[in-house]
């Protein structure tokens, strides 16, 4: 009689543990040794947020992240990270300016790229030049620039708070350098340029090796007067990130 009990509640029993050994356990920490990353990030205007002052500047930008984990507690995942920037798009605005003179009669056409956000724009002028009644009349429209350009940030950290978490808040800040087919933001800056940028967003981790990360950065392009001119590009990045790694 004792033996048959035992079954029936070893019977009973065995359905509960198998339903535990079958359900996952959820990690300590969502949180990664080595990260790789996938993103792309755009910007669509730029202003004078802070040292800048390049305006209505767009950016597009492809890329590469890696991170590498220096410090794990349960308040934050610090991490050293470093991005790659094979596709830079940079757009400039461009003042084409056409000028006409009636005497002696002539056409000028000229592109001329300015820190200052472009305006269609015309006006006319009128006087007398040596007895002869004179003319000239200036029209000014509005077109893009798009310059190729690649980059690399190699000094970079980001911090993960609550790592306990799927859903994180997630710091990060990055220093490096761009090099782009011809001068931007105007003619007369460089092709070469420095970068910084420090931002803050979220990290939603769908598994333990596996997450999406959306962020909000200040980004900064300039030559540091390695050039004649240096009006420099201040933007705001919005950018998404799938990452993966152990």
């Amino acid at each position: 009689m004792h033996c048959v009990r035992s079954l029936a509640l070893v019977a009973l029993l065995l359905p509960v543990a198998n339903a535990f050994s079958q359900t996952p356990l959820e990690p300590a920490y969502y949180s990664r040794l080595n990260s790789f990353g996938f993103f792309a990030e755009y910007s669509n205007d730029s202003s004078h947020i802070l040292i800048g002052v390049s305006q209505n500047r767009k950016l597009l930008n492809f890329g590469g992240a890696y991170s590498r984990r220096v410090l794990l507690n349960r308040f934050v995942d610090g991490q050293y990270m470093a991005e790659l920037r094979p596709i830079i798009l940079e757009s400039d605005p461009v003042f084409q300016v056409t000028t006409t003179i009636t005497n002696p009669p002539l056409v000028f056409h000229d592109n001329i790229t300015l820190p200052e956000a472009c305006k269609p724009f015309s006006a006319t002028y009128t006087g007398v030049v040596q007895g002869s009644p004179y003319t000239e009349s200036e029209t000014v429209t509005c077109g893009r620039r798009w310059t190729f350009g690649e980059g690399f940030s190699p000094i970079g950290f980001k911090w993960n708070f609550r790592p306990r978490h799927r859903i994180q808040p997630v710091f990060t800040t990055l220093a490096g350098y761009m090099f782009s087919t011809q001068p931007i933001p105007v003619a007369s800056a460089g092709s070469w340029n420095f970068t910084f940028e420090f931002g803050a967003g979220v990290e939603f981790y769908r598994s333990a090796t596996r997450s999406i990360r959306a962020e909000y950065r200040f980004h900064h392009i300039s030559n540091a007067y390695t050039a004649d001119a240096n009006p420099g590009i201040d933007s705001g990045m919005f950018q998404v990130t799938y990452a993966f790694g152990r």
